[in-house]
């Protein structure tokens, strides 16, 4: 009797044992089928000891309710007296719900499990075919190999074998399954069996033996005509069989289904024939084939068919396979696969991807097979299909650390087992963990964690993909540092013919000089080189992500050496995480940001600070160089004390454009590519205005002291005045003044044209930074007027000369250094000009139009390709702009948003005016950027400015990543260039001609 208000000891002994629902365990367990055995001890300490007590004690109620008529009691004995069988069975339905529906709806198949002798406990490919062979049709084929799927679980489920050898007897019942599907179509169509020649070629984790439970079974089907027949009619029957193989084993049947067949790893995929001849094979791969195709057939196996021909086939591919690291797109393709594919898993399930996400099985499997391309060329011991098994032969043959190989050895087999549990559950076909508690409980129990088995679980899963994480990367790189810096005794190393293949596949250029470097950087045994050893296996991996992996390393060679005995550096790259990511990026992105950085090393620091690469404002900037300026002895000093300032700000423009534009692993590249154009324009603007104000506070100070006879003042026009200055611009200026009070016209002139050369000597004194031209040629007469005018000098030139162009050039004219009431005063004269009221009239607007006919014909460069000049080719600034000045100086009298000297900003007012529809403004703001990038690439890369884009293959390939495309696509980036500005130039045509 139960006293009140206190459980039974059934229900408080089934709580103990692991049931998550003791009453309705209760329940089951006084089912009438279970009468005899329900207050047997062994049973109930058999079910606590399943992953899931609950779902193993109902599927037992289920197969003793379903037992034939006198078939019950040899069930329940056997199960309370045979410890083997009790665990096989009760293992089997406490952690697969499916094989529990199995064995109710075939409740006989149990006897499978009762035999225990060396055969059973290690079948092979001959046991399973046994097992399938009284199978004659897709139905008979399913239950027999769910039959033999069963007794693979059980073995699995109760430790009788591993992950590994569980993996490698499911690929063995799938070749008994294929040979047997092959049997039964062969049976189905005898004529057409007679006519050809057909082999299987199991590819994927089914040819590498080890597949999963449920999965595509990956083949390729070879044909060929028997002797007599025509070759034509035997493809066409060996397709028909190969299709009835494929709808056997794929299609849904009262049995459920058993796996897809899936054909598409054959040459030209699920465009090319289903069967080809093995002629036909070679042809393709010989010509067409890509090198994903030849890391695929890494694992290419004959298992089913005609033997001789799936012989012919293995040994024809075989040395193609081995060949490929020699092929000539080889290192673009692994760059191009080594990018994380994570872009197509659903942001919701990138933390429970097994298989896909950071540090699953995928991150494993390419590592050990790209590996074993570069190196199986030269050591046979590598071909093996198996991933643990090519693992173990690539850390003998010293291609891999030892150390690095066990933990990834471990940690690839418990993601294995993970994913082997999840699927086994259902029979489904899924990679993701799963987020509800009871699932992730039987999981849990089912790897042996019974204490805590979720948080044990998810523990183990976490550190285990952190070791892949950390670990699959540096299995590339450690073994190139083992083998220059000499420091694991005894461990077997890369030879340098290896290592030098080894960085070759990965992008290296000139191997033997990158040894070189990691020598010099790596060896020793003191604190930096440890340290180093530490940092470069994962900065090595950046580098090959780059379009110059060669130029990242020597940079960094340069960078370390400038500040390897500083006491912040190596500490800052290694505890600060984004800085080392941050620093490999941008001294592998071109030759301007590495060389701005060797000429202040120190500015390393800000790669390391949240806010470091956060542009300053023109104030602040502005305040630090008169500060600097204020404090050197003479004008060359202060001269070179503001270049020191520029010289460390581009540095922070440049560092933040280039990561902004690649992105990092945790930061995705910036999909406004607009804001990171403006960025740049904005930052390089306001910092040349400083630099400028900078030289002209040197160049007063040296000649004149605190006061100059003459209020002074630098106005920005072109881009200086837009805030649109690219890397390479020159800074276009005007220079006005006005005498001081009792001061003599011809001395304040004097004085300013003094105050002018000095600014330009000081500004053009040798260095090694990157030049600042000031340029006044769009100063009223041009080269012909004088350098430097009064305000009345130029109200009245402006009044009686002044040319439609001159006004057009004002548009962006705006105050940048000097005296800023002579700066405003300048713009209050030069606004009825550059915006009249009433707009422009039709003289001058075709004016307008035949200068730029005219600049178009005659000013791009001899043997320029317009349609990829960026400056004045087809739809490239010129245009855009022009089109926008012309606008600006019909329509800013009445619209006041038009008033601006930036492009895009006048652009946006035209479209809120009316001016323009909405989609003719995103054309042309879409070129503009675009345009404006390329021209920054340019001198990113080159560390000179151009308007063209690059010839030389790798600099051309630096710009596409600056651009945001991958390795091998810089086909695409100048379609893309050409089709966008091509779109540009019919809104030009439109809106700027009138076409």
């Amino acid at each position: 009797m139960t006293v009140p208000g206190r459980r039974s000891s059934t229900f408080i002994r089934l709580l103990r044992s692991g049931f998550t629902d003791p009453s309705a365990a209760a329940r089951l367990l006084d089912a009438d089928a279970l009468a005899a055995v329900r207050t047997d001890p062994v049973l109930l300490d058999a079910l606590g000891a399943t992953a899931d007590p609950d779902l193993a004690l109902l599927g037992l109620v289920r197969l003793a309710e379903a037992q034939p008529d006198g078939e019950l009691p040899g069930l329940l004995d056997t199960l309370v007296s045979a410890k083997p069988l009790r665990d096989r069975l009760l293992g089997v339905l406490g952690a697969s719900e499916a094989l529990g529906d199995h064995l109710a709806r075939h409740p006989r198949d149990w006897l499978g499990l009762v035999t225990y002798e060396a055969a059973d406990l290690h079948p092979g490919l001959a046991e399973f075919e046994r097992g399938l062979a009284d199978a004659h049709d897709p139905v008979g084929l399913r239950v027999a190999y769910r039959r033999c799927l069963l007794s693979i679980a059980a073995r699995d489920v109760c430790g009788t074998i591993d992950v590994a050898q569980t993996a490698a007897e499911l690929a063995d019942l799938a070749t008994a399954t294929l040979r047997a599907a092959l049997r039964i179509a062969s049976a189905a169509a005898p004529e057409d069996a007679a006519l050809c020649r057909l082999a299987v070629i199991a590819m994927g984790k089914c040819g590498g033996n080890e597949l999963n439970y449920v999965s595509d079974v990956d083949v390729i089907f070879v044909g060929d005509a028997t002797p007599g027949a025509d070759e034509g009619k035997a493809l066409q029957a060996a397709t028909r069989l190969a299709s009835h193989l494929m709808r056997i084993c794929s299609e849904t049947t009262v049995e459920g289904t058993i796996w897809p067949v899936d054909a598409n790893l054959r040459p030209e995929g699920r465009n090319g024939p289903l069967v080809r001849t093995l002629a036909s094979h070679l042809a393709y791969y010989q010509r067409w084939a890509k090198t994903w195709e030849f890391q695929a057939l890494l694992k290419a196996r004959a298992v089913a068919g005609d033997e001789a021909l799936g012989a012919e086939y293995i040994a024809a591919i075989s040395p193609l396979v081995w060949q490929a690291a020699e092929r000539e797109n080889f290192v673009a393709d692994v760059q191009k696969m080594r990018r994380r594919v994570v872009d197509n898993i659903p942001a919701a399930h990138v933390d429970r991807e097994l298989k896909l996400g950071p540090g699953g099985l995928r991150d494993v499997e390419f590592a050990v097979q790209l590996l074993q391309l570069v190196h199986g060329r030269s050591d046979a011991t590598l071909h093996s299909g198996t991933t643990l098994d090519a693992l173990h032969a690539l850390a003998a043959g010293g291609y891999v650390g030892r150390a690095d190989a066990a933990q990834l050895h471990d940690a690839y087999r418990f993601l294995r087992a993970m994913e082997h549990r999840i699927q086994l559950y259902r029979l489904r076909r899924t990679h993701l963990v799963p987020e509800d508690e009871n699932d992730l409980r039987r999981l849990g129990r089912s790897m042996g964690l019974r204490t805590e088995p979720v948080a044990e679980l998810n523990k183990a899963w976490r550190r285990h993909a952190s070791v892949v994480r950390r670990l699959h990367e540096k299995l590339f790189y450690r073994p190139l540092l083992d083998a220059v810096a000499q420091l694991t005794p005894g461990e077997t190393r890369l030879s340098p013919r290896a290592a030098g293949q080894r960085l070759e596949a990965l992008g290296y250029a000139d191997p033997t000089a990158a040894l070189r470097h990691l020598e010099a950087l790596a060896s020793g045994v003191t604190r930096k080189a440890a340290i180093q050893r530490t940092l470069l296996p994962v900065m090595l991996g950046w580098f090959a992500d780059s379009a110059d992996p060669d130029a990242g390393l020597l940079n960094f060679r340069k960078v370390s050496d400038a500040l390897g005995k500083t006491p912040w550096y190596l500490r800052l790259l290694r505890d600060e995480g984004a800085a080392a990511e941050n620093l490999a990026r941008v001294l592998s992105a071109g030759r301007l940001a590495p060389d701005l950085l060797m000429r202040a090393p120190e500015a390393v620091a800000l790669l390391g600070d949240p806010e470091g690469l956060e542009p300053r404002t023109h104030e602040a900037l502005e305040q630090e160089v008169l500060a600097a300026v204020g404090r050197a002895e003479n004008p060359e000093a202060a001269v070179a004390a503001a270049r020191g300032v520029r010289r460390r700000e581009l540095f922070r423009t440049t560092a933040a454009d280039i990561i902004g534009s690649y992105g990092t692993e945790d930061n995705p590249a910036e999909e406004d590519h607009g804001a990171l154009v403006d960025r740049v324009g904005g930052a390089v603007s306001d910092l040349t205005a400083a630099t400028v104000a900078g030289a002209l506070r040197a160049a007063v100070h040296s000649h004149y002291g605190d006061t100059l006879p003459t209020r002074f003042a630098v106005i920005g026009v072109g881009r200086f005045g837009g805030h649109e200055l690219g890397y390479g611009s020159d800074a276009d200026v005007l220079f006005v003044h006005e005498p001081r009070e009792g001061v003599d016209e011809q001395e304040a002139a004097k004085a300013a044209q003094t105050v002018i050369a000095e600014m330009r000597r000081l500004l053009q004194l040798p260095t090694t930074d990157p030049p600042l031209l000031i340029d006044a040629d769009l100063r009223p007469e041009g080269r012909s007027g004088p350098l430097v005018r009064t305000l009345a000098s130029y109200a009245a030139y402006y009044r009686r000369w002044s040319l439609t162009w001159e006004s057009q050039a004002l548009l962006r004219a705006e105050p940048v250094a000097g005296d800023p009431d002579i700066g405003a005063r300048f713009i209050e004269l030069i606004d009825p000009l550059r915006y009249p009221m009433e707009g422009l009239g039709e003289d001058a607007v075709r004016e307008i139009r035949r200068l730029k006919a005219r600049m178009e014909s005659e000013r791009l460069p001899r043997g320029a390709d317009p349609t990829l000049h960026t400056k004045l080719g087809r739809g490239g600034l010129s245009d855009v702009e022009w089109t926008v000045q012309l606008m600006q100086m019909r329509h800013a009298w009445a619209e006041p948003g038009l008033r601006t000297t930036r492009t895009r900003e006048a652009l946006a007012a035209a479209h809120a005016a009316g001016l323009i529809p909405t989609e003719e403004a995103q054309i042309l703001d879409e070129a503009w950027i675009l345009a404006t990038r390329v021209r920054n690439a340019v001198m990113l890369v080159r560390g000179r400015a151009g308007d063209t884009f690059p010839t030389e293959a790798r600099e051309l390939a630096a710009v596409g990543r600056y651009l945001g495309y991958a390795e091998g696509t810089v086909g695409e980036l100048l379609d893309d260039y050409r089709r966008i500005t091509r779109r540009a130039r019919a809104v030009v045509d439109e809106f700027f001609y009138g076409a």
